[in-house]
């Protein structure tokens, strides 16, 4: 059944010996690709050895059982066993996400609604910061637009892990399924007779690319400079410190205007701009491949609304998965774990599907 994994044994055990030779080491890009494909492949490895393990055992169980019948329930228990460790390891050897290692850039930006759409992004910004927070994340504000109210036109933060983590569990892996337009359904500060309004924001998730990985060439860019300004388009800075830089071949365009001086904001808009590339050769590659790669590398859509947040009933929705929970103010505190799990579990089903 899982004759293919007889192949990345050996390739585990080349990994094994190159990594213990101290050579390898002395070029340090090298010696982190292969501890990252060598840290991939063991635990499907032990997946697989337990595997075959329980069904040697199975079959001993078997044998004893034709002489001593206590010995059938131990059968039984044993055969469920090995059902737990198949579906395991199939998940397992599933292909996964390539950038599922990668820190991300999280952005928030209001949408249709005013000041109420601004007011419920900053209820989002203030949602992932926590969540990151209770699962050991670092956030890192790139850079914001704040309205008149306290909410935010739009924000960028990198979210990381700390650390090396898991192969496979870096934030990417959990933040990707939360881009889409956010809708919430409450009555606003600003109304005065209490009816419930619907307004939405959405989340832009990419992951964090790094320099080698998106080339930029000098003449691809336009940078301007201007002065920043705050909260209902006051000037707060008196020197052209902001920066907007666009990407001439794709007409991406990306501000940052948080920090100080001009070539911090350079910098960090840059960060972002390499991130949206990232992403934007990522989603062509996609749209290139044949719809069974597809569809293992991308189960749950993100496009378009992917939940509502009821204020008055405290419910949360995620209409890609039918998930539905009644802790609304539990989810913005952080508690965003079980909501997405929800589309994890969704998106491992149709890979396994897909899969056969």
């Amino acid at each position: 059944m899982f004759e293919a994994v007889e192949e990345l044994i050996g390739e585990h055990a080349d990994l094994e010996k190159r990594l213990a030779d101290p050579a390898v080491h002395a070029d340090q890009r090298e010696a982190r690709r292969l501890n990252k494909r060598y840290a991939e492949l063991t635990p499907v490895i032990t997946a697989y050895r337990a595997w075959k393990q329980a069904g040697e055992d199975i079959e001993t169980a078997r044998e004893l059982a034709q002489d001593d019948p206590d010995f059938a329930d131990e059968v039984k228990e044993l055969e469920l066993s090995r059902e737990e460790l198949t579906d395991r390891l199939r998940l397992l050897l599933v292909p996964r996400d390539p950038s599922d290692d990668k820190d991300v850039i999280l952005e928030v930006k209001a949408g249709e609604g005013g000041e109420e759409s601004a007011l419920f992004a900053g209820d989002l910004l203030r949602m992932y910061l926590r969540y990151a927070e209770r699962v050991g994340w670092k956030t890192e504000i790139i850079d914001a637009n704040e309205s008149d109210l306290g909410g935010y036109k739009d924000v960028q933060v990198a979210v990381k892990t700390r650390g090396t983590g898991e192969p496979g569990q870096g934030v990417w892996a959990r933040l990707k399924y939360e881009g889409g337009v956010h809708r919430v359904q409450r009555v606003p500060a600003t109304e005065s007779q209490g009816r419930i309004h619907t307004s939405a924001a959405g989340v832009l998730v990419t992951p964090e690319a790094e320099e080698v990985e998106v080339e930029i060439g000098p003449n691809d860019l336009r940078i301007d400079v201007y002065r920043s300004s705050g909260p209902g388009g006051q000037s707060v800075n008196t020197t052209d410190s902001a920066v907007r830089i666009t990407h001439l071949p794709t007409g991406i365009v990306v501000s940052c205007q948080n920090e100080k001086s001009q070539l911090q904001n350079k910098e960090q808009a840059l960060r972002i701009l390499r991130s949206r590339l990232l992403a934007a050769a990522q989603e062509e590659a996609e749209r290139e491949a044949s719809d069974a790669r597809r569809s293992q590398v991308r189960t749950v859509d993100r496009s378009e609304r992917i939940r509502t947040y009821n204020f008055p009933e405290n419910r949360i929705s995620d209409h890609r998965v039918g998930f539905k929970a009644y802790n609304l103010d539990q989810v913005l505190d952080g508690e965003l774990d079980p909501v997405i799990q929800a589309c994890v579990d969704a998106d491992a089903a149709v890979k396994l599907a897909a899969a056969g």
